[in-house]
C-alpha cells in the first residue's frame, strides 16, 4: 500500500488481541530499500515480505531498522541479512535487549538524531522516544512528512507504556516535528491527522490519570490491579495485565511527583476452589493446543492427498487439445482461486471497541 511518494506498507494480518487490525512492516525508497522493523519470527511475515517485493516492488532490501526489541518488530532482524544481506541499524544501548536477534554481523548502532541515508537521496531521522520500551525509537522522513513509529503510537487503540513521564515527554516531542503529514504506526491504519491525534493520546493518558486520583481520593489502601478493575472495568480479559502495567506506569509518574505513595504489595495467594479453576482451564487449554495441532496436521496430509491426487490416471476424463506439431495431448483443468487483501482507511483512537482503551 502506497503511504507516501518514496514509503510503502506491509500489513500482515495479526491475530492477537493487543494487535487490532495487522502489523506493517514499511519499505522506504526504491531499487535498494530500507525496512522500518521486520515482523515476528512466523512464516507469514517472512511470505509477505517475499512476496510483495517479488510482485510489487522487484527491489532488494539493503538496510533495515528497528524502531524497539519486541519481538514483533525485531524477529527477522537475522532473517533479512541472511536473505538480503541487509545492513541493520539499533539504537545504542538497545544491544542487551535484542540479544541473539541481531545478525553477526553488518549491524549499526545509532545515537538519537542520526541520519540514516537511503538510495535515491533519501534522509531518514531516528529519534529517541522512550515509553513504550526503553529503546524505543521513531523515524522521521521529513522531506515527505511520514513519520514511521513502531509501538509508540499505534493506529487504532492507545498504547502499552512503561514509563509514562518519559513517554508523555515523546509525544511532546513528536508533536513539534515539522512538516509532520502523517503517521504510519507499527500496529492498525495509517494516521493522517497527526497533530490531534497525538493531542488525543496526551488527553487520554491524562484522563487516566484524573481517574486514579479519584478512585485514591475515596480513601483506603488499593493496589494497581484493584485500580484496574475500576477504571478498565469493560476491558477484555486477555488485556488486564496489559492495563494494569499502564496503571503502574501511572503511579510511577505520580510517585516521582510527590502527588501519592506507594509500596510493595504482597503476592495474593489463591484459594484452593480459585487454585483447581485455573488448573482446569490451564487443562483445557492445553487440550485446545494439542487439537490445533492434531488439525494442523491434518490439513498438511490432506494437502499432500491433493498434491498427490492431480497426478493423471487412467480410466479419468481428461481434456484434449491439438498441439502444435498436430499432436493431441491431454491437459489437466486448474482451478485458480485469487484473493486479495483490504485494508482499512485511516481512524482515529478507538475507545468503544472490544479492545483496550489503555
Amino acid at each position: 500500500m502506497q503511504v507516501a511518494p518514496s514509503v510503502r506498507a506491509v500489513q500482515v494480518p495479526d491475530p492477537s488481541s493487543l494487535h487490532p487490525d495487522f502489523t506493517t512492516i514499511y519499505l522506504v525508497g526504491r531499487s535498494q530499500v530500507l525496512t522500518i522493523d521486520s515482523g515476528e519470527d512466523l512464516e507469514r511475515y517472512r511470505w509477505m515480505l517475499r512476496g510483495y517485493l517479488a510482485a510489487t516492488e522487484k527491489a532488494e532490501i539493503a538496510l533495515s531498522v528497528v524502531t524497539h526489541h519486541h519481538a514483533d518488530h525485531s524477529a527477522n532482524l537475522r532473517w533479512l541479512h541472511d536473505e538480503f544481506t541487509a545492513e541493520v541499524y539499533a539504537l545504542a544501548g538497545s544491544e542487551a535487549l535484542l540479544r541473539e536477534r541481531l545478525p553477526p554481523a553488518g549491524v549499526h548502532l545509532i545515537e538519537d538524531g542520526a541520519a540514516i541515508e537511503v538510495a535515491g537521496g533519501l534522509s531518514v531521522q531516528a529519534i529517541a522516544t522512550p515509553g513504550h520500551s526503553a529503546d524505543s525509537v521513531c523515524y522521521y522522513l521529513e522531506s515527505e512528512g511520514v513519520l514511521l513509529t513502531g509501538d509508540t503510537i499505534l493506529g487504532s487503540t492507545p498504547t502499552m507504556v512503561s514509563d509514562l513521564g518519559a513517554y508523555l515527554g515523546s509525544l511532546e516531542r513528536l508533536r513539534a516535528l515539522p512538516n509532520l503529514r502523517v503517521i504510519c504506526p507499527g500496529h492498525g491504519p495509517v494516521i493522517e491527522s497527526p497533530a490531534s491525534y497525538i493531542d488525543a493520546y496526551v488527553e487520554h493518558r491524562l484522563e487516566r490519570e484524573r481517574q486514579i486520583l479519584a478512585l485514591l481520593a475515596e480513601g483506603g489502601e488499593r493496589t494497581s490491579w484493584q485500580i484496574m478493575e475500576r477504571i478498565y472495568a469493560d476491558t477484555d480479559r486477555r488485556l488486564r495485565r496489559a492495563a494494569d502495567l499502564n496503571v503502574r506506569s501511572h503511579l510511577e509518574k505520580l510517585e516521582n511527583e510527590g502527588r501519592v505513595r506507594t509500596f510493595a504489595g504482597r503476592r495474593r495467594e489463591r484459594a484452593p476452589a480459585e487454585a483447581a479453576e485455573a488448573m482446569e482451564e490451564e487443562h483445557a487449554r492445553q487440550d485446545v493446543i494439542r487439537r490445533a495441532e492434531a488439525y494442523r496436521e491434518e490439513d498438511r496430509q490432506r494437502a499432500l492427498l491433493r498434491q498427490e491426487s492431480r497426478r493423471p490416471r487412467s480410466g479419468r476424463s481428461r481434456r484434449v487439445t491439438s498441439s502444435p506439431e498436430g499432436r493431441s495431448r491431454p491437459q489437466r483443468l486448474r482451478n485458480n482461486r485469487d484473493g486479495a487483501l483490504t485494508f482499512p482507511a485511516a481512524a482515529s483512537i478507538v475507545t468503544s471497541s472490544r479492545f483496550a482503551s489503555f
